[in-house]
């Protein structure tokens, strides 16, 4: 079982440079744990790239659809209260923004604020760091 940030679950529903690494990370342990407004991050990142002309229509309706796929089969960190307490103490600990520090607090809830056995996915340098700083074990390209 991972910890995916939605940086990383972006290249597993549209190709970009990372999606063969994050592939292979999915094959490798299928079991993935997301925060529970991971799916939202990953449409926010498909709109704008639908907006920006990178992705076409039926291009964004099949990552769409690749998404909902991978929402079913997930497990997701659903304790708003923890993680929000826990994200503010990491937004004065680390140089992230409100949305990382909402996914790396979720990573720290699943993991039992005991992070050195429990893989951390992400694709996000800040997050990353950060991540690290706090004891997780790091898995994507720059890991």
């Amino acid at each position: 079982m991972r910890f995916w940030d939605a940086s990383a679950v972006v290249p597993l529903v549209i190709a970009e440079a990372e999606t063969p690494i994050c592939r292979a990370l999915l094959l490798e342990d299928p079991e993935i744990v997301v925060w529970c407004l991971t799916p939202v991050e990953v449409m926010s990142a498909l709109a704008r790239r639908l907006r920006e002309d990178v992705l076409r229509l039926p291009e964004f309706r099949r990552a769409k659809a690749q998404l909902g796929l991978l929402e079913r089969s997930w497990a997701e960190v659903t304790s708003v209260e923890q993680v929000r307490e826990l994200a503010r103490r990491l937004l004065e600990t680390h140089a992230l923004r409100a949305a990382g520090a909402l996914q790396l607090a979720s990573a720290l809830i699943v993991a039992e604020h005991h992070p050195r056995d429990f893989p951390f996915v992400t694709l996000g340098q800040r997050l990353s760091d950060a991540a690290e700083r706090e004891g997780f074990a790091l898995l994507g390209p720059d890991a």
